[in-house]
């Protein structure tokens, strides 16, 4: 199992909370479901992370069945949507920066 998480890191604009994660939820989560391949997809807002995560406000989770799996999606037109829309979201509901790290089994790469 690989899974890809963006972290979004920084804060949400004063006030923008509640349209921040209606945007997340109604608008970029579904294009992460559409990634073909993968087999879960979550979103954690910062209150709903487990105790001892770091303190995100937003992490999306992507899993795939393997590294093949992941490269396909990566690779597909539904990326370039993805990226659009997320930009969309930073620029009217976020402040800081978004990074993206994977994880297999044990393993972490940047």
């Amino acid at each position: 199992m690989i899974t890809r998480f963006a972290l979004f890191e920084g804060s949400v604009r004063p006030g923008k909370t509640e349209a921040f994660r209606t945007a997340v939820k109604e608008r970029l989560v579904p294009l992460w479901t559409q990634f073909p391949g993968n087999s879960d997809v979550r979103v954690m807002f910062g209150e709903e992370r487990d105790e001892g995560a770091p303190e995100f406000p937003l992490i999306l989770a992507i899993s795939y069945p393997d590294r093949t799996a992941m490269a396909g999606a990566l690779e597909s037109d539904v990326r370039d949507r993805s990226r659009e829309v997320t930009g969309e979201i930073v620029s009217e509901f976020f402040e800081g920066r978004i990074h993206h790290h994977v994880t297999e089994a044990n393993a972490y790469a940047e």
